[in-house]
This record gives C-alpha cells, sequence and structure tokens, in this order.
C-alpha cells in the first residue's frame, strides 16, 4: 500500500512505540474501518428502505431538540415517530 511520507513516518513512530510491525497497525486499522463503514452503510439502507415504505418517522427538527438537550441537565426524552 502507498502511504504519503509523512503517514509512513507517523505509521513508523506508532508501531515503534506499540511494539508492532506497520502492517499489523495498518491492517488493524483498515479492519476497524471497514467493519464500521459496513454498519453505518447497513444502517443507512435499512432506514431509506424503512422510509420508502412509509413507516412512521421522526421528524429532523425533534431529533435535533433532543441531541440539543444533551449534556444540559435538562436531556428530552428520545422523540418516537408519530402514529398513523
Amino acid at each position: 500500500m502507498r502511504l504519503s511520507p509523512e503517514l509512513d513516518d507517523k505509521l513508523a513512530a506508532l508501531a515503534r512505540e506499540r511494539k508492532r510491525s506497520k502492517s499489523e497497525l495498518a491492517s488493524e486499522a483498515i479492519a476497524t474501518f471497514v467493519d464500521i463503514d459496513a454498519w453505518q452503510v447497513a444502517r443507512i439502507t435499512e432506514s431509506l428502505d424503512e422510509a420508502r415504505s412509509g413507516a412512521p418517522g421522526v421528524l429532523h427538527e425533534g431529533v435535533a431538540r433532543w441531541v440539543e438537550s444533551w449534556d444540559t441537565g435538562r436531556e428530552l426524552h428520545r422523540p418516537r415517530p408519530k402514529k398513523s
């Protein structure tokens, strides 16, 4: 795999610190990325399929208000889909 000289230097330094090979660290990083990205793509696909099916959903504004309330001491309840 080709890396920029700067990234290769950082990877080499990290490998020395962790007493592992650059290949081991790169393989671990790629595996983690692939697992996370595959999970995310699957959830997005599920959500789009659900939305296209006409299932009730939650409005963006409700989710935004909920997220903005996190760590405020007055966290709102998680928004629920409206019943048809």
